[in-house]
């Protein structure tokens, strides 16, 4: 009897720019995806991470910001308020071009770290589009990964503390896709890192 057939995953490297920690009483004012490759059964393959993008900059939905978290971005609110995306649109746009690119494979959201952009990106495509083309749970956190491949605590990683060679040459500028495609060569490096007893995923 054959095993059952694994479906690939893709992996999509996403970067969020918002003005506060949390959604809802704050906004999410630029989303930035690139994909970084596939994973099935026989390895990763990694994708030109700047072939496959997409970004949107979005109204805000509220009037409440953190001055810091939006000097961050450098992002204009008020010109957002007067130009930006309805959430509802980019939203929706954002589900049909993950649909798109992932064809038969099934999408998986990837951040640095994942906690704070899927937070919002999950928030915002239920609130706005009432379902994600994750799913619930289809995120990856690359600090985690890297922390598991290292043999690390968790808490111990920061990009600071990884090798060089597994980090993009490009400069992190807080910009939504800059960021993104930045973060998609480090996803695709660290695929390729053996574990911490030599074992590592396949590549091609």
């Amino acid at each position: 009897m054959s095993a059952r057939r694994i479906k690939p995953s893709l992996y999509i490297s996403v970067d969020i720019e918002a003005d506060g920690p949390i959604p809802g009483p704050y906004s999410m004012l630029s989303l930035g995806a690139a994909v970084a490759g596939a994973q099935d059964a026989d390895g990763f393959t990694a994708a030109d991470p700047e072939r496959q993008t997409f970004y949107r900059e979005l109204r805000p939905i509220s009037d409440d910001f953190v001055p810091e978290a939006l000097a961050v971005s450098g992002l204009d609110r008020e010109r957002l308020a007067a130009e930006g995306a309805e959430p509802a649109v980019a939203l929706a746009e954002f589900s049909d071009w993950v649909r798109e690119v992932a064809v038969d494979a099934q999408p998986v959201m990837a951040g640095y770290p994942a906690s704070y952009d899927w937070t919002f990106l999950y928030w915002y495509l239920i609130r706005f589009t009432g379902r994600s083309p994750f799913g619930h749970s289809g995120c990856l956190d690359m600090k985690t990964l890297y922390a598991a491949r290292a043999g690390l605590p968790l808490r111990a990683v920061a990009k600071g503390t990884m090798e060089r060679e597994l980090l993009s040459r490009r400069r992190h500028t807080h910009h939504a896709l800059d960021d993104a495609i930045e973060q998609a060569e480090l996803l695709a490096n660290l695929l390729r890192r053996p574990g911490p007893h030599g074992a590592g995923p396949g590549t091609a």
